[in-house]
């Protein structure tokens, strides 16, 4: 039940663009059409689900006050939490790296549609921001913080899909000229945010 509560308020309540606004640049820039921004979603998810786990091995059995002491008792008192941005950054890097190299081997035309926005995920502050949450949060298992990961790439999904289909259909609308293009897209935003607030009251 620990994991499902901690996935469902991943997606839902703490959903990296509604709750928090990370990865705002990507989220707008791409979310023109809906097959881009499925195929940005499930690289995001990917690489969360892939570099927010092992980020928290690092934390735990490097980074940590005391964590070298499964090396040797003489280490006890080693802390290297200082080193726990560049390392999460560098763990980020490596992944978004692989995964940019699978895309562009299997499918060449959502690479080219994705252009500089896939090697951007490097830079992507929800995906950095999942592995300082995982951190900040203290999870208790590499199982809880892989259902955190996973719900998190998922909500960022949800939320980048959910605003590229209302952006096609908003083509063929009378928005005002003023509004066109991210001011419309921004009100829009606010508004799916603001939806979201309602499940804050779910009790899992």
């Amino acid at each position: 039940m620990e994991y499902f509560n901690i996935f469902v308020k991943s997606i839902f309540i703490d959903n990296m663009i509604f709750a928090f606004f990370l990865g705002m640049c990507s989220y707008l820039a791409v979310s023109k059409t809906v097959k881009t921004s499925l195929g940005l979603g499930v690289a995001v998810t990917f690489v969360l689900l892939i570099t927010v786990p092992v980020n928290y091995l690092i934390d735990k059995y490097l980074l940590q006050p005391g964590a070298l002491t499964w090396i040797s008792p003489s280490l006890a008192d080693v802390d290297l939490s200082f080193m726990s941005l560049i390392l999460f950054i560098a763990v980020i890097a490596a992944i978004v790296q692989i995964v940019e190299m699978v895309v562009e081997k299997f499918s060449p035309a959502l690479y080219n549609a994705l252009g500089i926005f896939l090697p951007l995920i490097a830079v992507n502050c929800a995906v950095l921001g999942g592995s300082l949450f995982m951190q900040q949060r203290a999870y208790a298992n590499v199982g809880q913080v892989t259902c955190f990961a996973l719900g998190s790439g998922i909500g960022w999904l949800l939320a980048i899909v959910g605003i590229a289909a209302i952006r096609e259909k908003l083509r063929y609308s009378a928005v005002p000229p003023a509004l066109r293009g991210v001011g419309i897209t921004f009100i829009i935003t606010g508004l799916m945010g603001i939806a979201f607030m309602s499940f804050m009251g779910i009790k899992l």
